[in-house]
């Protein structure tokens, strides 16, 4: 019996690997969708996302709609007739669209559903401070990030994990359980899970909002853990942010790799230690960050020698929290 024709739907580099481990194990992909291609950087070149580029690559057709509701692009999907269409790190898709494919249409959410419901499940879970995470695949409904579950796996954090470590994680362990959940639709041998029957207290639901640029502010009053979190939660992207204010110039800094210090109590919440060319220390309630990478606005991330180098962080001002 021949495989199923698969559609797959994806746009940065975390679906990558999905799109390409099911190239790998021979299904037929009719078709990818992705964004359109945008002008970005101080040129305007127009820039194609990672997936677009992929499906290039690999002479795939390949279908970038505006919008995802056009009559013409949901003219396309019905005239390639899939069995089953991939979702990965992509758009909310219409009714019209996700219904579809004869079998289903299953998406990969980096979090072990129901909780981390939201657009950044990588950056909470780090930031409260979890041991563990994982990913689910599970069937598109009506709402996002609600339907029934078909498989999970479970994902260590480490301790000195950033949001990019596990990230990497979930984009290599995510590509084999799409391949398997394709495996097992096509099969019919799937027993969905109703996401309701896994909550027991609606209260201890965590969620993933999408992260603004307000919301990368370190506060500095928090306690040591809590602002190591948050900074490791935010690197590479979209980075955990304070103000060094020199004199009447506030220079907005963005706080990379950093280490959880247990000494230094006498510091408090943003004084800095600092000799001027080796470390820098801001602390906390109750003891200090060492910083080791950060970055200048307008800058590339940099050690904190070459940073010193280059500013002056004698009577430098941290302010605690997002800027008036």
């Amino acid at each position: 019996m021949a495989g199923p024709r698969i559609i797959f739907m994806g746009t940065p580099e975390f679906a990558v690997p999905s799109l390409g481990a099911l190239i790998m194990n021979g299904y037929d992909i009719v078709a990818v969708v992705s964004s359109p291609d945008k002008p970005a950087g101080r040129g305007l070149k127009m820039r194609r996302s990672a997936v677009s580029k992929f499906a290039s690559d690999n002479l795939i057709r390949l279908l970038q709609p505006y919008k995802l509701s056009e009559p013409s692009f949901i003219n396309d999907i019905q005239d390639l007739k899939p069995d089953i269409m991939v979702v990965v790190a992509f758009r909310k898709l219409p009714a019209e669209v996700w219904k579809i494919p004869a079998i289903g249409t299953f998406n990969l959410h980096a979090s072990l559903l129901p909780q981390y419901k939201g657009a950044a499940p990588i950056n909470h879970a780090i930031i409260n401070g979890e041991k563990s995470s994982g990913i689910t695949s599970f069937l598109l409904d009506e709402t996002i990030d609600t339907g029934k579950i078909i498989f999970q796996q479970e994902i260590a954090i480490a301790p000195d994990d950033s949001a990019g470590n596990l990230h990497d994680k979930m984009m290599r362990e995510g590509a084999k359980l799409v391949v398997n959940t394709v495996k097992a639709l096509f099969s019919g041998k799937v027993k969905t899970i109703d996401q309701s029957t896994l909550i027991k207290d609606k209260d201890k639901l965590k969620k993933a909002p999408k992260i603004n640029s307000k919301d990368c502010y370190i506060d500095w009053d928090r306690k040591n853990s809590d602002v190591y979190n948050f900074i490791r939660g935010l690197f590479p992207h979209p980075g955990a942010r304070t103000i060094f204010r020199k004199g009447s110039v506030d220079h907005m800094v963005k706080i990379g790799k950093c280490k959880c210090m247990k000494e230094h109590q006498h510091l408090g919440p943003g004084e800095i230690d600092s000799d001027g060319k080796n470390y820098l220390m801001i602390g906390t309630a109750g003891c200090a960050i060492d910083i080791e990478r950060l970055q200048l606005e307008g800058r590339k991330f940099m050690s904190v020698q070459e940073f010193l180098r280059g500013f002056d962080i004698k009577n430098t001002l941290v302010i605690k929290g997002p800027p008036a």
